[in-house]
């Protein structure tokens, strides 16, 4: 049985990931491929589909654990009647390499611990050949090798590599972890402590020039910032969503999707936390990524991409692996990445005039892939779409859609008018207007007194708290406080925001899901620039008490259970919560004007 989620902890190299669990157990990780499976899948099945254990052999207290300030090394610290240890858990950045380190650290008495290495490619499917060369343990299955590297004395186990040793006060037992190609030679043997010297001036280092990490949030936003850097695949720039695939939305539900994939829609909002901190090189980073990403024909765009902007993306299911907690399906792969979402247009033009905005260096192909991009939405804004949420139901007119598509054609007339491009900006003007008014008539519920998820519908849709945001209307519009108040009074679940109501509804999936935690961040955002700041603050405030015991968020929140739900830890949360700590912060200090991207709003329409 896999820990609940608030149990884990992420380390990473900037090129794959792992979760530790406070029980010391390593139950994922991928290989670093984007084509490779997992080789502890303990998370998503049983200790038999692989896991890495390291901990007490007898009774002791759980870990109780910290990141070393500003860095991705964690450190557990587990108490027994006979004395207390600390675990160090870290992996090196080193540049197409991986290693997952881990240092034993008596801190008081003499422990007895346990070692259990349980490894299964494909995941949890392939048990490898194994074989011992003196202090190292080399495990092969097809294309993928590991080779673990210890001063332990380790024996084979029923198919398992185990080992007991004491642990006294003062002592450091290092044990390596590293991957390789099978058809390659090991790898040289890394020295543990100097590693983890490596890896502490590497986070310090990326640290130390971050912006906005001395206010009342700082100690948030830094670990914010640093998941996200975690989930930068390093080569390319790319931010995956999450290292995970198939946790689910709800425990026991089919909603369980791959999200170890990077998402247009993802870009601007990305791009704001990382500018506003002045992870200067990570926006750009990210920007150049998305240029490659989505060029070609601009029908042809995905909302979907692998880290190396790989664009065959296919769904398949593991039936083998019962799922976390028994949430099956497992997916491997997203189908969604071949659906017409109209919105990433709009986010796409939106992150690269953001981007100009803050003066990252500018290109004529630039623009000419934007010319591309209005001429498609020009001749496509009417089409119905599946929407920000993915629904795999028929497609509609969201609402959402609409807007972004409006985002697109303003962003393609503010470059003309205030950074001197070229373009047809009398035409792009007329239909801007023309979808404005659009979305102003079919959008909006006279009874509900909102805007709606889609044309003609009555249902609510979270998504519509971005009309604000990205400048469609401005805060103070009655229409956008009446939208914030009905959401508040028919997708609030304990506090906290759902995306929409999934019973019954669009999407075509049964069951139900948790309080989606960028909605809510979304809810902060607006209520902080609508005036409302002590509302904002609180609910910013009840969003923080979320984050797990190192600062983690996942996609979703179960209300119900008080459960973290949804992959894990989740990018679009913590970018959410780096922009509204931003926010709320500026709100009390009196300044409620939006961000750079988002200060001009029409009116009177």
């Amino acid at each position: 049985m896999s820990l609940p989620l608030e149990d884990y902890a992420l380390i990473g190299d900037t090129e794959t990931a792992a979760l530790v669990g406070r029980d010391g157990s390593i139950d994922w990780l991928c290989l670093p491929r984007f084509d490779s499976a997992a080789c502890f899948a303990a998370l998503l099945g049983t200790p038999e589909h692989g896991r890495w254990l390291v901990a007490p052999a007898g009774d002791a207290v759980l870990g109780r654990r910290a990141y070393r300030h500003g860095t991705l090394v964690l450190e557990t610290e587990f108490e027994t009647d006979a004395g207390a240890v600390r675990l160090i858990d870290f992996m090196p950045p080193r540049d197409h390499k991986c290693d997952v380190v881990r240092i034993v650290e008596g801190v008081r008495g003499r422990v007895e611990m346990r070692m259990e290495l349980i490894i299964r490619f494909g995941y949890g499917m392939q048990v490898p050949w194994v074989r011992r060369r003196a202090h190292v343990i080399q495990v092969v299955a097809g294309p993928d090798a590991l080779a673990l590297r210890t001063p332990l004395e380790l024996r084979g186990e029923g198919l398992h590599t185990v080992g007991t040793f004491t642990v006294s006060e003062g002592d450091r037992i290092p044990m390596v972890l590293s991957w390789f190609a099978s058809h390659r030679r090991m790898p040289r043997r890394i020295e543990a402590e100097r590693a983890l010297e490596e890896t502490e001036r590497f986070w310090a280092g990326w640290t130390q020039d971050l912006r906005g990490i001395d206010g009342p949030y700082g100690d948030a936003v830094l670990r914010s910032l640093i998941t996200l850097k975690a989930l930068t695949f390093g080569p390319t720039g790319g931010i995956v969503a999450a290292p995970t695939t198939s946790l689910p939305e709800a425990i026991g539900g089919v909603r369980n999707w791959d999200y170890r994939y990077c998402w247009v829609r993802d870009a601007t909002l990305t791009l704001d936390a990382l500018l506003d901190a002045g992870a200067v090189g990570e926006a750009e980073a990210w920007r150049a990524w998305l240029l490659r990403a989505a060029a070609g024909s601009p029908g042809q765009l995905q909302i979907m991409y692998g880290p190396g902007g790989e664009r065959l993306i296919r769904e398949y299911e593991l039936g083998w692996l019962p799922g976390y907690e028994g949430s099956a399906p497992v997916r491997v792969g997203n189908a969604a990445a071949e659906q017409f979402q109209l919105d990433v247009y709009g986010e796409l033009m939106d992150a690269l005039d953001r981007s100009r905005a803050h003066g990252l260096r500018d290109s004529s192909w630039i623009w000419d892939l934007q010319l591309a991009v209005i001429e498609f939405v020009e001749e496509h804004w009417a089409d119905p779409d599946n929407g920000i949420w993915e629904v795999r139901g028929e497609r509609r007119h969201f609402v959402h859609s609409r807007v972004m598509a409006w985002v697109a054609v303003d962003r393609a007339i503010r470059a003309v008018e205030e950074h001197g491009m070229r373009g047809p900006v009398e035409r792009w003007r007329a239909l801007r207007d023309t979808i404005h008014a659009e979305v102003c008539s079919r959008g909006w519920h006279e009874g509900k007194r909102s805007f709606t998820q889609y044309y003609g519908g009555d249902a609510l849709d979270a998504s519509t708290l971005m009309i604000p945001l990205v400048g469609f209307l401005p805060p103070d519009d009655e229409r956008v406080i009446a939208t914030v108040d009905a959401i508040q009074r028919e997708l609030l679940v304990d506090g906290f925001v759902q995306r929409y109501r999934t019973h019954g509804t669009v999407d075509g999936l049964p069951g139900g899901e948790g309080a989606f935690l960028a909605c809510s961040f979304w809810l902060v955002d607006n209520l902080a620039l609508i005036g409302r700041v002590q509302e904002a603050k609180a609910l910013f405030d009840d969003l923080l008490g979320l984050c797990n015991d190192v600062g983690l968020l996942s996609e979703e929140y179960d209300p119900v259970s008080k459960r973290l739900v949804g992959n894990f830890p989740q990018a679009f949360s913590h970018v959410g919560l780096v922009n509204s700590a931003g926010n709320v912060t500026r709100a009390l200090a009196g300044d409620r004007r939006p961000p750079l991207r988002r200060a001009r709003h029409p009116r009177g329409r």
